[in-house]
């Protein structure tokens, strides 16, 4: 009897590709779309598209009503974490409460022994610990390791990725061959909630809360001009600020408890320390010593050479062999040893050398 499975289908060229190979390699396939938001009260663009891929692969089609899951678990943290000064990535949320929470829980209701997804990542298994852990896709351009550090050795057990093998060129020819690729839309890069990249004006509009307008101020405290609300700034932006002083001057830090953006020099963005917090580690329960990694602060971030400290309490620090630019409290910083993900957590903030 073939193994079942759920897809979760977005209505794009990789989670239809990747249905597409479970097919071909014998599994019985249902193919799912979670229903996260809605448009002037209708369902997304993208459910209907999903719902005529599974018709075309002949199979079916289910969509799942999270709208309510998704503004508790990922919409109203996201606008939190904005109010008190910190930039969040809510794929992270989204991919831990419901990609692999959600969506998992759903698809074992149905009888599926697995879920799959359109990520570019590889799962294996240590054969001595019998610990799962990521390794890199194989198109390194598309690879998604970063917003995947969160999963759990349970998630990972029950999850699979038909894509972390191929590059994106073979993708977009399996869903040439397949009859489906002039079906799908072109791919958006942009955060789902917010497709104008409107950030401040959509929490606002979301929380009916504004962020008020409060004083630029410089290291030492002096008032530099004004800011127009904490949640209009990211850490390390030079544009739009509104005050020109004949230099380069950029947002380092952001104080949400006096309502106050500090700016700086880019030398005020450099920390070759960072703290970062709830952390998920893959290969261990948590490092036991300090180790050396190759770790990243951003997504499209290069890996930098680093020394994984520890500290206790779901917190470590890394240190890196030289000083990073614009560590952001909110965003991610994950680690590597070589192509295998080993984990990472939530910036807390840089630490200046002492």
């Amino acid at each position: 009897m073939p193994k079942k499975v759920m897809v979760a289908m977005s209505g794009g060229v990789d989670s239809s590709v990747a249905a597409v190979l479970l097919l071909q390699e014998g599994y019985e396939v249902i193919g799912a779309t979670m229903r996260l938001y809605d448009i002037n009260g209708a369902e997304s663009p993208e459910i209907e598209k999903a719902r005529a891929t599974c018709l075309r692969l002949g199979i079916e089609h289910k969509t799942l009503p999270f709208q309510r899951q998704f503004a508790d678990s990922v919409i109203r943290p996201f606008a939190e974490a904005y109010f008190a000064g910190k930039t969040p990535n809510p794929c992270i949320f989204c991919n831990r409460a419901l990609k692999f929470g959600a969506f998992l829980q759903a698809a074992r209701a149905a009888g599926c022994d697995k879920i799959a997804t359109g990520h570019y990542a590889r799962i294996e298994r240590d054969r001595e610990t019998g610990r799962y852990f990521l390794l890199r896709s194989e198109d390194r351009q598309k690879d998604q390791t970063y917003v995947l550090y969160c999963l759990t050795q349970v998630q990972l057990s029950r999850v699979l990725f038909p894509l972390g093998g191929l590059k994106k060129s073979q993708v977009r020819a399996l869903a040439k061959k397949a009859g489906i690729a002039e079906a799908l839309p072109a791919e958006s890069q942009d955060i789902c909630f917010v497709p104008d990249g409107d950030y401040a004006g959509f929490i606002e509009r979301y929380t009916g809360r504004i962020s008020a307008p409060g004083d630029y101020v410089g290291a030492n405290g002096e008032i530099l001009g004004r800011h127009k609300g904490l949640i209009h700034y990211t850490i390390g932006q030079r544009k739009g600020l509104g005050v020109a002083f004949g230099r380069p001057v950029f947002v380092t830090e952001k104080r949400p408890e006096e309502n106050t953006v500090v700016l700086g020099g880019p030398e005020a963005l450099l920390a070759r320390r960072v703290r970062i917090g709830d952390c998920n580690w893959l290969p261990f329960e948590w490092p036991k010593s300090p180790m050396q990694v190759q770790a990243k602060l951003r997504y499209r971030q290069t890996e930098q050479p680093a020394v994984l400290i520890p500290t206790g309490q779901s917190e470590a620090i890394l240190e890196f062999d030289e000083p990073q630019r614009a560590p952001s409290p909110g965003q991610a910083a994950v680690c590597y040893d070589g192509n295998r993900l080993i984990g990472g957590g939530v910036i807390l903030g840089g630490m200046k050398d002492a």
